[in-house]
């Protein structure tokens, strides 16, 4: 039914600073910009990451569902999104095939999660453990 991830909208107080954070923490990403929206947004990979307003039905902060990107190294990830002033949450955390995760929270509150391996910290598989 689902072809993949198409986009992921984050919800901001001011959406020219959140634009602006989230080039820095993904500075690979894409600018674009739709003229007949006046609308900015950053392409990763395939999919569009849209910084939109919050308002009184979607507020920003840490809430629900948490996006995890790959990095290719977790503990450099981590630094790099500290560096902008991102405050670690959660972990890191040993999970399946020798990967790790953790979770930033951005200064708006929304949580952004990473996983991938910790080069020279090993893992656990949990799937071969039980």
């Amino acid at each position: 039914m689902a072809d993949g991830v198409a986009a992921i909208l984050v919800h901001v107080a001011d959406t020219q600073a959140g634009l602006a954070w989230y080039q820095r923490a993904f500075p690979d990403a894409e600018h674009r910009f739709l003229a007949a929206f006046d609308f900015s947004y950053l392409r990763i990979g395939t999919i569009d990451l849209e910084i939109v307003q919050a308002d009184e039905k979607v507020a920003s902060g840490a809430a629900g569902s948490v996006v995890y990107w790959a990095v290719a190294d977790v503990d450099r990830a981590l630094a790099h999104f500290e560096a902008l002033g991102a405050h670690l949450y959660r972990g890191p955390m040993a999970i399946q095939e020798g990967l790790w995760m953790c979770q930033v929270r951005d200064p708006w509150g929304n949580c952004i999660g990473l996983r991938g391996p910790r080069p020279g910290k090993g893992g656990i598989d949990h799937e071969t453990e039980l």
